[in-house]
C-alpha cells in the first residue's frame, strides 16, 4: 500500500440510483450523464442528465477548466446491420484544471467505475478531442 492519501469522493445513494436507471434504460437514442465533484461536500453529484445528444455538442456544454465524468450511451451501427447502446464511460480532464480537483477526480475515478459497470475506461483531456470519430477510434481497439 502506498503512502499517498488518495481523497475519494463520496458516491451517494441518489447518483447510484441515477447511475443504475441511465444503465438499464432502453436507449434509442445518444445519451448522456454528465457527473462533477463538490470539492465543498467531497461528494459526486450529477450535473447534467441530456437525451438526443451528440459528442461534439457536449463540447459546448463541459465547462473548459474542470474535469467532468461523462457515463455515454451511443449508437453503434455493426457491419451486419446490428443497432447497439454501448454503455461507455470517459474522464475529461483539462489540462489546465485546478490541481486539488484533477487528484479529486482521480482519486474517485476507480469506485465510479466500479459503479457505472461500464466495461471501459476512456480518458480526453482536450475538449476538441471529444468526437464521434474518436469514440469510435476507441470503441474498435
Amino acid at each position: 500500500m502506498s503512502g499517498h492519501n488518495v481523497n475519494v469522493c463520496d458516491i451517494g445513494d441518489d447518483v447510484k440510483e441515477k447511475l443504475k436507471k441511465f444503465r438499464f434504460q432502453k436507449h434509442t437514442s445518444n445519451s448522456a450523464l454528465i457527473l462533477k465533484v463538490n470539492r465543498e461536500k467531497q461528494a459526486l453529484e450529477v450535473d447534467e442528465e441530456l437525451e438526443s445528444i451528440e459528442l461534439e455538442e457536449l463540447q459546448d456544454i463541459l465547462p473548459s477548466h474542470q474535469p467532468r465524468f461523462i457515463v455515454y450511451s451511443y449508437k453503434l451501427e455493426h457491419s451486419d446491420g446490428r443497432v447497439s447502446f454501448p454503455m461507455c464511460f470517459i474522464f475529461y480532464t483539462p489540462r489546465d484544471a485546478h490541481m486539488e480537483l484533477q487528484v479529486m477526480y482521480a482519486g474517485t475515478q476507480r469506485a465510479l467505475a466500479a459503479a457505472v459497470g461500464a466495461p471501459r475506461l476512456l480518458e480526453v483531456r482536450e475538449i476538441d478531442e471529444l468526437t464521434n470519430e474518436w469514440l469510435n477510434d476507441k470503441l474498435k481497439r
